[in-house]
């Protein structure tokens, strides 16, 4: 079972997607802020990272580079969640040390994709 750790501050937005994705056989754990986020990269050792860019305590750009730069969890892949969807918002979450991008409102399909291409496993149906 691929093992997701959803880092979002919003209730409403983490108690849709976590329902959903864990109808489709994810285990899913969750973190409120980006701290708590970079603790639970090292504690729990998640197979993918949701995380939300625009956090409380510590953003998410911020709490993916601490992902990124430690060796411990600088292997879990990262897929950027956020309602910035300007030009250049892309490249900064890459620049930040994210896999990958998602806007929001997430549309799921295009989710589990990601999820599959990072993860090399297969949600269920």
């Amino acid at each position: 079972m691929v093992k997701i750790l959803l880092v979002e501050d919003n209730e409403m937005n983490r108690d849709m997607l976590s329902r959903r994705l864990m109808r489709r056989g994810f285990e899913v754990i969750i973190a409120v802020d980006g701290i708590q986020g970079v603790e639970m990269s090292k504690s729990k050792s998640p197979d993918l990272i949701l995380m939300d860019m625009s956090l409380p305590v510590l953003d998410g750009w911020q709490a993916a580079k601490k992902i990124k730069d430690n060796s411990e969890t600088s292997h879990i892949p990262i897929i950027a969640m956020t309602a910035h969807a300007m030009a250049g918002d892309r490249e900064k979450c890459i620049a930040a040390g994210c896999n990958d991008y998602d806007t929001k409102p997430v549309e799921l399909p295009r989710l589990l994709d990601k999820i599959k291409h990072l993860t090399g496993k297969e949600p269920r149906k």
